[in-house]
């Protein structure tokens, strides 16, 4: 049984045309565009937040303002994951949680 969902599928993952940002389009029509160093304050990693409370643990002072990504990859087929101009590499950013943090006004809620 497939259990992938058009919102949190992506169609598409490339950087924008001024090579800025990454955007994502989904399968469901949907683009959204993410700066990268908010994707980095929002890595999901265990050296990043605290995995009991969820408490952040990244302290965003240390993330440069021109943080980007060398390079992407895909995870399996549920998530990508960040080598990171910081050095860190260890973030597995699953679909749903990307399309979570879409800065638009329509959210997947999961």
């Amino acid at each position: 049984m497939d259990m992938t969902k058009p919102e949190t599928t992506p169609a598409e993952v490339a950087p924008t045309e001024d090579a800025r940002r990454l955007r994502i389009r989904w399968q469901d029509g949907h683009v959204c565009e993410y700066e990268p160093r908010y994707l980095r304050l929002h890595c999901p990693c265990a050296g990043c937040v605290e995995e009991m409370s969820g408490r952040p643990l990244l302290d965003p002072a240390q993330v440069p303002a021109d943080v980007h990504p060398f390079a992407i990859h895909y995870v399996g087929r549920y998530a990508l994951r960040f080598d990171w101009s910081d050095g860190h590499a260890t973030g597995i950013y699953p679909f749903d949680l990307l399309r979570r943090l879409c800065a638009c006004e329509l959210r997947v809620e999961s």
